[in-house]
């Protein structure tokens, strides 16, 4: 077992409906043409596959996909979209579970390696990532910079969400790289809101490459997007893909 916090029963259930946008045709369409063009007439294996919202419909552009992942209701909701023989999912951390056969693709999206809290952990993540991979297949890593630049002196929170049913917030301990998201969701109409947060570990690219050096991969692109925009200062986010050498 690894830091990364579990998900529950109740949020795994709400997960889908709470990330509609990130589920929409406009945000899946150009990940699953950039993750399709990688994995090409090979497997893909999913780290931390949740609920399946990029597995899922990668299965259905005919990539085989084998996920990996913690929280077993999160693999529940999955399990209502395909089943195990359409696309298994091993029930474990990413940075030490290993599954069968390799992979021309290990992928690994939304930010989701920050949910290991240790550089060690995140370290082990592309070790493991490298174990899976078959000589030139990709690791691919989509995370968003750390928004620091909008913190003045003596401030610790940043938001980055206020809209008439949400407002967010990180707060972050700039020591250990730990940054806290605060979710306050309006559920009804009755002015009530839901409270809740999550604790993540931030990486800088640099950072993440000297990781994946660790691991014996090499950086083959940097792009802002899943469009693949150049990644510049300015980019809130960036999708990385990693090579294991032939």
């Amino acid at each position: 077992m690894t830091s990364s916090e579990l998900w529950t029963r109740e949020t795994a259930d709400r997960y889908d409906a709470e990330e509609t946008e990130m589920s929409s045709a406009a945000v899946l369409g150009p990940t699953l043409d950039f993750l399709a063009e990688l994995a090409g007439d090979g497997r893909a294996l999913e780290f931390a596959i949740g609920t399946g919202r990029v597995g899922v419909p990668l299965r259905e552009r005919g990539v085989p996909v084998v996920g990996i992942e913690l929280s077993e209701h999160m693999a529940a909701v999955l399990r209502r979209k395909a089943d195990e023989d359409a696309l298994p999912v091993a029930m474990g951390d990413m940075a030490t579970t290993t599954v069968t056969g390799d992979f021309t693709l290990v992928y690994l999206v939304y930010n989701t390696i920050t949910n290991l809290l240790t550089q060690d952990e995140q370290v082990e993540c592309f070790r493991n990532a490298a174990r899976h991979l078959r000589p030139g297949g990709r690791f691919v890593i989509e995370l968003g910079v750390p928004p620091l630049r909008f913190l003045p002196p003596g401030q610790v929170a940043v938001p980055f969400d206020v809209s008439e049913r949400h407002l967010g917030f990180d707060t972050f301990d700039l020591v250990e790289q730990i940054l806290v998201s605060h979710h306050f969701t309006r559920d009804g109409d009755d002015g009530r809101y839901r409270r809740g947060n999550s604790r993540h570990r931030y990486a800088w690219p640099a950072e993440l490459d000297l990781m994946a050096r660790i691991a014996g991969l090499e950086l083959e692109r940097r792009v802002a997007d899943w469009d693949g925009a150049p990644f510049t200062q300015e980019s809130a986010k960036h999708i990385s893909v990693w090579r294991k050498p032939v």
